[in-house]
Formats: C-alpha cells, structure tokens, sequence
C-alpha cells in the first residue's frame, strides 16, 4: 500500500492528466450531483462514500458535484497506504458495493490498461 501511494502521488505531481483519468469517480443517479466521494468505507446506496477507485456516488442528488481522481483516492480512501489496498472496505451495513479481493487494485490496474500508450510508457 505505501509503494503505490508514493506511485501515486509521484504521478499526481508529474502528470496531472494521468492523474485524472485514474480512480475517477462516477455518477450514482442522473442527477450530476451524485459523484462518488472517496473516504474510508463504501457506504450504504444513499451515501456519498466510497472507498473503491472508480466507485459510484449516492442513488440519489446531493453527493459529489465533480468526479475525484487518484489524488483523491489515495489522500481520503488509502491515507498512508495502511487501509484500502489491495482491497476496499464497505460498511456491513448494507453497502452499496461489496469488498472483494484485490478489488481496489484491479481497479486501478484497469485504469492504466485503459491510458493511451503514451501514457502507459510515462507511468512505467
């Protein structure tokens, strides 16, 4: 968890394009205030947080007005790299998405798949 939160943060300051096409947050109802909002836990369907990269906002308006990217994910969901990595945590209270094994990894490792090749080549 830490190597890939100094990764991450390298990156952040060197590339900040790259940074915002990794671990970007997405819509979780029509409503363009519903982003995904990166803390410690996945929360319930009508909560804003999550702690997946990529992760969905609430079912509902009122969560995050932008997306967040890597910055984000690695300052409010991974802190020092101690939680969050490989794996998510959710609340066990009916989380709107599961914890699954490595899934936070398989996450951000999509979204480097997804970079185009010249910004694969910066980030190896």
């Amino acid at each position: 968890g830490k190597d890939f939160v100094q990764f991450a943060k390298a990156v952040g300051v060197s590339h900040p394009n790259i940074d915002g096409k990794v671990c970007k947050t997405t819509l979780g109802h029509t409503s363009a205030d519903s982003y995904g909002v990166y803390g410690e836990l996945a929360g319930q369907a009508s909560a804003s947080e999550t702690s997946l990269c990529g992760g969905k906002g609430k079912n509902s308006s009122g969560g995050g007005a932008a997306p967040e990217v890597l910055r984000d994910f690695v300052k409010k969901s991974l802190k020092d790299g101690g939680q969050n990595w490989p794996t998510s945590r959710a609340t066990e209270s009916s989380p709107k998405t599961k914890s699954e094994t490595n899934d936070d990894a398989k996450a951000v490792a999509k979204d480097l798949v997804d970079l185009n090749p010249e910004e694969k080549t910066i980030v190896a």
